[in-house]
């Protein structure tokens, strides 16, 4: 792949950051503040085209992480470089607060559809949010990481992911699977209830699901056919 400077992938970082944090909030605001019909499945729409037309449109400068919990596991799972780790959390946080702000002015003021709290006890919301953002970062890594994975479709793989998984968890925890989803609705409106959920559970679940994906994953070897047996096989990571 060509050079992508660092400031370029930033930059894509940013606004996919801030296309998906404004459409995955805008839905349940709007929902909440004009009693649309959109309901869940809106919801989860709305995220998921969010998600796939970003992916789509900037995978190819940034990676399209939007995301500090994928960013950690990708790095961790040495797919991603740590030394631009703290880059790409800033810029995502960053994006994530300025476009809960614009929802605040276009919307006035954000409404508490927009934020993803517990409706459920403090363990089953961990755990809930561990397992979809488990569920995400193993698909994730499939299509990010393995040129035998869906490759081109990845933005329509993760984006249904998303889908799936508000459809599972929206009524419980609002299906946030991303700290800055829930971090940036959160500083706009003070309302930081059992935030470190969002913090914490998102971040584990992506590390296991991502090595999870890199257990299961075909070595190139195996690929072919070829037996593996009494060899280590080199491990590839095409990022």
């Amino acid at each position: 792949m060509p050079h992508i400077s660092l400031s370029k992938k930033l930059g894509a970082e940013f606004v996919g950051t801030f296309i998906l944090i404004f459409g995955a909030t805008a839905a349940p605001i709007v929902n909440d503040k004009y009693n649309a019909t959109e309901t869940l499945i809106g919801n989860a729409v709305s995220a998921g085209l969010a998600v796939m037309i970003v992916i789509m449109s900037t995978g190819h400068i940034s990676g399209a992480h939007l995301n500090p919990s994928i960013t950690i596991a990708f790095a961790t799972l040495r797919h991603f470089p740590w030394v631009q780790v703290p880059a790409y959390i800033t810029v995502q946080v960053t994006a994530s607060i300025f476009a809960s702000f614009v929802l605040k002015l276009v919307y006035n003021p954000l409404l508490s559809g927009g934020l993803t709290v517990p409706n459920v006890t403090t363990s089953q919301a961990f755990f809930m949010e561990f397992l979809i953002t488990f569920n995400l970062l193993f698909v994730a890594t499939a299509v990010a990481t393995d040129t035998r994975a869906v490759g081109e479709m990845a933005g329509i793989a993760v984006g249904a992911t998303v889908m799936l998984n508000i459809l599972i968890a929206g009524p419980t925890t609002g299906g946030s699977m991303n700290p800055v989803r829930t971090l940036g609705p959160a500083v706009v409106t003070g309302n930081y209830r059992h935030i470190w959920i969002y913090m914490v559970a998102p971040t584990a679940g992506a590390l296991l699901g991502s090595a999870t994906y890199a257990m299961v994953k075909l070595k190139v070897r195996e690929a072919e056919g070829i037996p593996t047996r009494n060899r280590v096989d080199d491990l590839s990571f095409p990022l």
